[in-house]
């Protein structure tokens, strides 16, 4: 098993970093979050030009056929930059359930248009508060018609079409559903952080598309949710990295008494902590991308080991970031806080920790029980 990125990728890597720290500086951030702007559409269109929303799209559907390994270099970069684009929404997700359980003519009509930025998708799961589930599912479906809510979210305000998961007399199917048709209805919703942005839709008999077989959408559902987990644990990583480094470089410019605050040993141990945990997190995303590209069998418990790991290093990252910078860490002149709001974000997207907590102690028991069988 070799639990590193190909030096092809690694270049890759390289190539993505210096695009984003160009064209994706903490100002370009803050101009999004300090606007009525949802995300930037023009870096949005210059991944798109350089084919990374197309990376794991096969070429037959306008994408560059790269793979899934590719994107989780990808995804690490975004997360560094906390660039605010719906690549998640619309990649990790919407083209996901496209190429699992799409028809032709569902992947002929979207992922074109999603390689080459002209269109966002996004997964609409979630009812409200509460852990999201098959039992917990409310909107319906009849025929080919879709009513019911769904929130929060992800990107809904912006995306053309979304994947909805909902109630039909076969149990839980995924409909794909066009937001800018009749019977839907959109608002925004505010957020810790609005540069991702999140949303109600409100279904009123909206005209929807079976995707995949009828009855088999939590089935599909959860593939795509784990594949998803990886790369956003990827992003996750990225951004715990970059905290970890804001913190550092601050501790040895940042002097006190005559010597950089680097060298007192409470700094010294909070720096180590940020960097144990973001260290453990990296190790256990390679494992997911591992599994993601090589062992679709090992891909549940790998995904969720990422899931859970990357999700506490981002926020453990992001919180003692702004303790290192001590009081101007709090300060809205500071970028800390942008770090701190995206792990918040990202910390319940696809779910909340305790939920990937609980899915991987269930995972891991049922692998126990058939290996002890």
């Amino acid at each position: 098993m070799n639990l590193d990125f190909s030096d092809e990728q690694k270049q890759l890597r390289d190539q993505v970093r210096r695009f984003l720290s160009e064209k994706c500086p903490p100002e370009a951030v803050r101009a999004i979050l300090e606007s009525d702007a949802t995300y930037d559409k023009a870096l949005y269109a210059g991944l798109a030009d350089m084919g990374l929303l197309g990376a794991a799209i096969p070429e037959a559907y306008g994408g560059v056929g790269l793979g899934h390994l590719e994107l989780c270099v990808i995804a690490e970069e975004l997360g560094r930059a906390i660039a605010p684009v719906p690549v998640a929404s619309s990649i990790y997700l919407a083209a996901e359930f496209l190429l699992l359980a799409g028809s032709e003519s569902q992947k002929s009509e979207w992922l074109p248009k999603l390689a080459a930025g002209e269109a966002i998708g996004t997964f609409a799961l979630a009812e409200g508060q509460g852990r999201a589930g098959p039992d917990n599912i409310s909107v319906s479906a009849k025929g080919s018609k879709l009513s019911g809510v769904k929130m929060p979210v992800a990107d809904g305000a912006d995306a053309d079409f979304a994947i909805v998961a909902a109630k039909d007399e076969k149990g839980i199917s995924l409909y794909l559903v066009s937001l800018t048709g009749e019977g839907v209805a959109r608002e925004t919703l505010q957020s810790i952080d609005p540069t991702r942005g999140q949303a109600r839709l409100t279904f009123d008999n909206a005209p929807a598309e079976l995707l995949g077989t009828a009855g088999d959408g939590w089935h599909i559902a959860t593939q795509v949710m784990d594949r998803a987990a990886v790369l956003m644990a990827f992003e996750q990583v990225g951004g715990a990295d970059k905290a970890l480094e804001m913190a550092r470089d601050y501790a040895l410019e940042r002097m006190a008494f005559g010597r950089p605050i680097g060298s007192f040993q409470a700094i010294k141990h909070i720096l180590a902590d940020m960097y144990v945990s973001a260290t453990l997190a990296r190790s256990n995303c390679y494992y997911g991308a591992w599994a993601l590209g090589s062992s679709p069998a090992e891909l549940p418990v790998a995904a969720a080991t990422a899931r859970v790991s990357a999700t506490t290093a981002f926020q453990h990252c992001s919180k003692n970031n702004i303790q290192v910078h001590g009081g101007m860490g709090f300060t809205w002149a500071f970028d800390c806080h942008l770090y701190y709001r995206r792990s918040n974000n990202l910390a319940l997207a696809l779910g909340s920790l305790s939920t990937w907590e609980a899915e991987l102690i269930d995972r891991m028991s049922a692998g126990n029980a058939e290996t002890a069988a």
